[in-house]
Formats: C-alpha cells, sequence, structure tokens
C-alpha cells in the first residue's frame, strides 16, 4: 500500500495531517530500539503503566531468537510490577488461525512488539484473526508499543530497507510495504541518529510526501495518544519530517545515481516532554515528566 509520489506542491500546510477517521481508544508506543532494560527503564515502566493491571502480551514474531527475548522481556515486566505477561510467538503463517493464539490476547492490556523482521509481522500476521484481534485490542483502549521493527510495522505503510548513512539518490534502495496500518498517516524509522538514517527518511518521504516521517533515536519512544498527540520521552529525540509542502524534488528524474534534491521540507527535532500534534501539524514545547 505505498502511495504515489504526488503532487509536487502538496496540501497547504495547516491542513489536517489526519484527516477525519474516527480515532481509536488506545495509544501506540514506538521504540526506536535498545531501550533502557537494566536502570530507570522509562519507557518500559510507561508501558507497564498503560496495562493498568491488564495482562501484557510480547509478541516475538518478528524474532530469530523468539525463546531468548520472551525469557528478557518478561523477566523485565514482571520486575516492572506486571502480574500477568504472555508470549504470542507464531512461527508461521499457518499457525495464525489457531484459537489458542486469540485466547492469548482476551482482556490484554498490552500488546508488545520485539525487535527483529518487521517482514515477518507483516507476512505471519497480516490479514489474519490475529492482527484483527490485535487492533480490536487498540480500538478498545489498550496499547499496542513496539520496539525497533515492532516499532516500524505499526503503521499503513512501512520503510523496510535502504541505505543509511549516505544522501539519498533519485532511484536509491529505499524500499516500503505494507504494515499492520494502526497508525495511516505516518512512517516510521528506527535506530536513527545512531545509524545515520535522515538520508533515507528524506528519500522515503520524497516518494510518499502525503506522509509525516518518525525517526526515533534508540532508548527514547514517540507514544501517539488518543488524542492524536505524539509525546517523546526516553534519552534520545524524535525527527518529524513534514514534506507536504515540497515546492520541488527530483526524484521523478531518470538519472538513478543522482543525489536527491527536496525543497521546502520541514524538519523538527523533539524531545523528552515535547510532543506533536499530528492533526495540525504542529510541535508543542514540554517538560519531561
Amino acid at each position: 500500500m505505498v502511495g504515489s509520489k504526488g503532487d509536487a506542491d502538496g496540501p497547504d500546510r495547516d491542513a489536517p495531517a489526519g484527516g477525519s477517521r474516527a480515532r481509536p481508544g488506545g495509544a501506540l508506543v514506538l521504540i526506536g530500539g535498545h531501550e533502557d532494560k537494566q536502570g530507570e527503564r522509562e519507557i518500559l515502566r510507561d508501558v507497564v503503566g498503560r496495562a493498568a493491571g491488564r495482562p501484557i502480551v510480547v509478541a516475538t514474531v518478528a524474532s530469530e531468537v523468539a525463546g531468548e527475548l520472551w525469557v528478557e522481556y518478561e523477566q523485565v515486566f514482571r520486575a516492572l510490577g506486571a502480574a500477568d505477561v504472555r508470549h504470542l510467538d507464531i512461527a508461521q503463517r499457518g499457525d495464525a488461525g489457531e484459537p489458542r493464539w486469540a485466547g492469548i490476547l482476551e482482556g490484554a492490556g498490552c500488546v508488545f512488539f520485539t525487535g527483529g523482521d518487521q517482514l515477518k509481522i507483516t507476512s505471519k500476521l497480516g490479514g489474519s484473526r490475529i492482527a484483527d484481534a490485535i487492533g480490536a485490542v487498540y480500538r478498545r483502549g489498550g496499547t499496542v508499543a513496539g520496539t525497533s521493527a515492532g516499532a516500524s510495522v505499526m503503521s499503513e505503510t512501512m520503510l523496510v530497507g535502504g541505505a543509511g548513512e549516505e544522501s539519498a539518490r533519485v532511484r536509491g534502495a529505499v524500499r516500503m510495504a505494507p504494515g499492520l496500518g494502526l497508525v495511516r498517516d505516518i512512517l516510521v524509522d528506527q535506530h536513527f541518529a545512531q545509524r545515520g538514517r535522515l538520508g533515507r527518511l528524506l528519500g522515503a518521504i520524497a516518494h510518499n510526501p502525503r506522509l509525516l516521517g518518525v525517526g526515533i533515536d534508540e532508548d527514547t519512544a514517540a507514544a501517539i495518544e488518543p488524542d492524536r498527540r505524539l509525546r517523546v520521552l526516553g534519552s534520545g529525540a524524535v525527527y518529524v519530517v513534514d514534506g507536504r509542502n515540497i515546492s520541488h524534488t527530483n526524484i521523478g528524474e531518470d538519472q538513478e545515481d543522482r543525489v536527491l534534491s527536496l525543497f521546502d521540507v520541514r524538519l523538527h527535532v523533539l524531545s523528552a516532554g515535547d510532543s506533536f500534534d499530528l492533526e495540525s501539524g504542529r510541535p508543542v514545547s514540554g517538560q519531561p515528566r
């Protein structure tokens, strides 16, 4: 469901980013990877608090080391006060229809996706009863959280690859694919500053300027609240790339190796306590809590 390049002029700067869709009752917590698991554990503590005593389901479907990650996160969540921590470990797509998996999600307050490969999540769960059940957790007021690949998969269109640490090219190796679609108007990249991914996020937004690019540093989270405000917590930054008013780009040219040009793209850099209104497209300064 990758969108088109769209009109180079883009919509009006003051147009809402999200449109008039009905809002879900829950929250999304998008983590840039390598969140603190031994110190204050601010981000994971926030996740446990959002579950409000209800079960936390750890989904390891993205990982090749599912068992190791399950043990690690179960221990951390229990240490932070979660009494009921469950494991969602679907090895192949054919298993997604088994009734026992739906039972694991019953009454869940939070579904937490670990890192790994986001294509494993969508290929195993996309369009399945389990994906519907996870969406139901979110719509009825629960939280869906994810770290690294588990963060990228939340959006309707997800980044699955591309060269980092260099300028984007007109026909660079930015690869996108359909995500789970829990949030429709952003595109997420993770390990952002640590892996020098600004160029590839700009390349992705050049292909689809109706989306807001959200780059998330390690040990940092962008929490999207029910009121459509994105709030930052953790030790790093969240970068919001707004290309809706791009006035020029060479993305459609035939010179594949030429460096990408983008005029009038906006970049917001948010730190802990800051927020971004996805409806108005405006950042709001705040203090860490």
